[in-house]
């Protein structure tokens, strides 16, 4: 581990504490003044930025990175106009900061009111998708908190340029430096060092695979909210409307293979099964999803892949589809409640009964009735971006905006009380 890289490190987050405490004094139409600003920016600057991922899109390509993994990674004018767009959508939201979420007028004459502040220095640890730098930067400058990230290198280039882009922008409108830091090593003891900051840095954010959460998880000495693995399923019940079926559970698959929301196991029940997945298997072969099945899913279709245990734990991130036909809800629910990473996962079904224990049991951060599990992403939820989906139970859970970047405080408000 290089003595400059971690005094590099140190020094970055020293800054970016030393810059949380300036973002408290920051107004909104300073914060607001900003994000157009950076808004604009993207915008202007879009051919650097689509430059940049070039470079890093050919070296994906030459490392034989999968598809699913470079449609990530890769940016174009859509895609920019987005970030784009999301920046001007998290300027028109509420400021959450200083917001009062309860105020008390107690007997004695004290008024105690508990305020929105920001948590102060969010590290975001990720892999791949360069528009997580465009979503953390404006979400954390909107709740006021300074941010360390630190992306993957397979989006090293893209990276640098939207943050060189962004932190100017910010500056040039009265962010104070800082605020917004991003680290360029590529050496894997960066994230250690990093995580192990307690005190300068307030949370840490990881998002990316397996391998990475884990040893963020173990060797974090700060508090760690998972952006975990979306193992999403879609269970299509008995009284489920079969058409309405079929394109939603194409959608949650083929639309974006690649996220963590897309579906990895499609559950069906018994009594629909003969009828269902016949013409639903066909249009994933049609769209070139590779098809892994129970031994009943295989007596209706003889030639799919037999699933294996491991295939109901997998995120595939690909066209890859574990399919599995159970003898009812309670079944659906235990399977899902087994196997699932507390992502996202959807019923299809015509009963109100049924849609309302689905709700109430299955242990998912979101859960759909009738719909797409696709729709879990904090752009679609109105919340302009988010800067990952929390799979975990404590502070936040489901897409993280900006309230979930927020804790409180105790303002109290005496006039010479004591206490007795």
């Amino acid at each position: 581990m290089s003595k400059n890289l971690s005094q590099q490190i140190n020094n970055t987050a020293r800054l970016a504490k030393e810059a949380s405490y300036k973002l408290a004094l920051i107004s909104r139409r300073t914060k607001d003044k900003a994000l157009l600003s950076m808004a604009d920016a993207l915008g202007k600057n879009m051919g650097i930025i689509l430059k940049a991922n070039q470079k890093d899109i050919l070296a994906a390509k030459k490392t034989k990175l999968s598809s699913s993994l470079i449609d990530r990674l890769t940016l174009n004018q859509k895609r920019i106009q987005g970030m784009s767009d999301s920046f001007r959508v998290i300027a028109g939201l509420n400021d959450p900061i200083g917001e009062a979420i309860r105020v008390q007028h107690m007997p004695n004459g004290l008024t105690i009111r508990k305020i929105r502040v920001p948590l102060g220095v969010i590290a975001i640890i990720y892999e791949s998708r360069p528009n997580v730098t465009s979503d953390c930067i404006g979400l954390c400058l909107k709740s006021g908190n300074a941010v360390v990230l630190r992306g993957g290198k397979e989006a090293i280039n893209s990276n640098k340029a939207i943050f060189n882009i962004l932190n100017k922008a910010a500056e040039d409108c009265g962010i104070p430096k800082g605020a917004i830091n991003f680290i360029d090593a590529l050496d894997k003891s960066a994230v250690r060092i990093l995580i192990g900051l307690n005190g300068l840095v307030d949370l840490v954010m990881p998002r990316g695979g397996e391998g990475l959460i884990n040893e963020i998880m173990r060797f974090s000495k700060i508090p760690v909210i998972k952006h975990y693995k979306g193992i999403c399923h879609i269970f299509v019940d008995k009284t489920a409307d079969l058409e309405m079926a079929q394109n939603v559970s194409f959608n949650a698959k083929v639309q974006r293979p690649g996220v963590c929301n897309a579906m990895e196991t499609l559950l069906v029940h018994k009594d629909v099964a003969s009828k269902f997945l016949p013409p639903m298997v066909k249009k994933f072969r049609q769209a070139n999803v590779e098809i892994r099945g129970c031994q009943k899913t295989r007596k209706i279709i003889p030639d799919v892949k037999q699933a294996k245990e491991i295939d109901w734990a997998t995120e595939y991130l690909d066209l890859i589809l574990s399919v599995k036909i159970v003898d009812n809800l309670e079944q659906a629910v235990a399977h899902i409640n087994k196997y699932g990473s507390m992502h996202s996962d959807a019923i299809m079904t015509q009963d109100k009964q049924a849609a309302g224990q689905f709700l109430q049991t299955v242990d998912s951060a979101c859960v759909y009735v009738n719909s797409s599990t696709r729709f879990t992403d904090g752009g679609e939820f109105g919340f302009g971006a988010e800067i990952g989906i929390s799979t975990e139970k404590l502070h936040a859970r489901g897409p993280m905006a900006l309230e979930e970047l927020t804790t409180y405080k105790y303002h109290i408000i005496g006039s010479g009380q004591i206490r007795q």
